[in-house]
């Protein structure tokens, strides 16, 4: 699941995307972003709203045991979706965080700023493009020992 757009805000111009030719992480970028992030967070809310429902209104007995299999399975995949859900709202309330104390948008390891386009794609985004990559040739190098 992608970040959801914010929409139209006060103080922004009409479909304003930050760019480089603005101040990192100046008060157009943070509304921007901050927006983004709130929206994001609402649209797994719904869903999750949405998901909990469903599991509730599925509580029937099924006799064939091939149906209470496919049931149990699909409840199963809910559930582990739903968790995931709940850890990705856990960073988007510690980027709102951030946002707050100025540290939203700068990479945890060089402190560098994370580039605009990585956080409009992943506005979750701790690590620069560089540092998430080398995370990533860590985690492999590990694996594989």
């Amino acid at each position: 699941m992608s970040a959801a757009k914010p929409a139209s805000l006060p103080g922004l111009p009409r479909n304003y995307k930050p760019s480089g030719h603005e101040p990192f992480m100046g008060k157009r970028q943070k509304r921007y972003f901050r927006a983004k992030l709130l929206a994001w967070k609402d649209e797994i809310v719904r869903s999750n709203r949405a998901t909990l429902q469903n599991l509730q209104d599925e509580t029937e007995k099924h006799a064939d045991p091939g149906d209470r299999a496919t049931s149990e399975t699909d409840r199963a995949l809910e559930l582990r979706a739903r968790d995931r859900q709940r850890k990705l709202i856990a960073k988007i309330t510690a980027a709102l965080e951030r946002i707050e104390d100025g540290s939203y948008g700068y990479c945890e390891e060089s402190g560098e700023p994370i580039g605009l386009k990585r956080l409009d794609a992943r506005p979750i985004a701790t690590l620069s493009l560089e540092a998430q990559e080398q995370h990533e040739r860590r985690e492999r190098a590990y694996r594989n020992e």
